[in-house]
């Protein structure tokens, strides 16, 4: 894989990491703008979910904020680079940043959510009414939690990055069992339409359901 030599990361790094190519969107809505200020760009059935579900966290007295949309190929790579030259490792940039042509920001369809009061991509995001309200409630608008705790690309748990995956067949019913939110804890769940089977994992003692990408 040409982007993976690049950046010196295995060639076969995609395959075992089951990273999966995501096609830079072909249509782009204006979605607002982030917490930065900046243009902010979704496909169009996202950025409609995206307005849909932060106005009902808003009913609820919940403040949701974007941090980023779309990211071309070519954001992704200058991104990776940067990092690479303040000499972080390549393993560890790997941890938080897929390599270019792998990142769901290209679909138009993910999104880095955030909440005031806090760093954008902040893992204390997971501890926040924000994370509770969008476990309980973004399956019903159609975005799932892409990176849960031990997922399959090798990527830290991610509470801030969500992707739209299509509203499914059992949207507003109970299609998640999540634990009681609490200001200690938070039951961590994924899901997405086209995967329905499921398995287990933990976090901070608390059982949580992920779903396989």
């Amino acid at each position: 894989m040409r982007a993976a030599a690049n950046l010196g990361a295995p060639r076969d790094y995609a395959q075992s990491h089951q990273w999966t190519l995501q096609p830079e969107a072909p249509v782009l809505a204006n979605a607002g703008t982030d917490v930065y200020g900046r243009g902010l760009r979704l496909a169009p059935k996202a950025a409609d979910a995206l307005h849909a579900m932060v106005a009902a966290a808003a009913r609820d007295g919940v403040t949701v904020q974007v941090v980023s949309g779309f990211r071309s190929f070519g954001y992704q790579r200058r991104l990776l680079h940067r990092k690479l030259d303040r000499g972080v490792p390549l393993a560890a940039v790997l941890e938080v940043n897929a390599l270019p042509g792998f990142s769901e920001h290209h679909s138009g369809c993910a999104l880095d959510l955030t909440t005031p009061g806090l760093p954008a991509t902040d893992a204390a995001f997971a501890t926040t009414p924000a994370f509770a309200w969008l476990l309980a409630h973004a399956r019903r608008f159609g975005f799932a939690l892409s990176y849960p705790p031990g997922n399959a690309q090798g990527v830290d748990f991610e509470p801030w990055h969500w992707r739209y995956a299509g509203i499914p067949p059992a949207a507003g019913r109970a299609s998640v069992a999540a634990a009681p939110a609490t200001s200690s804890a938070r039951a961590v769940a994924r899901g997405e339409a086209a995967a329905p089977a499921h398995s287990a994992a933990t976090l901070a003692g608390l059982s949580i359901q992920t779903y396989p990408r």
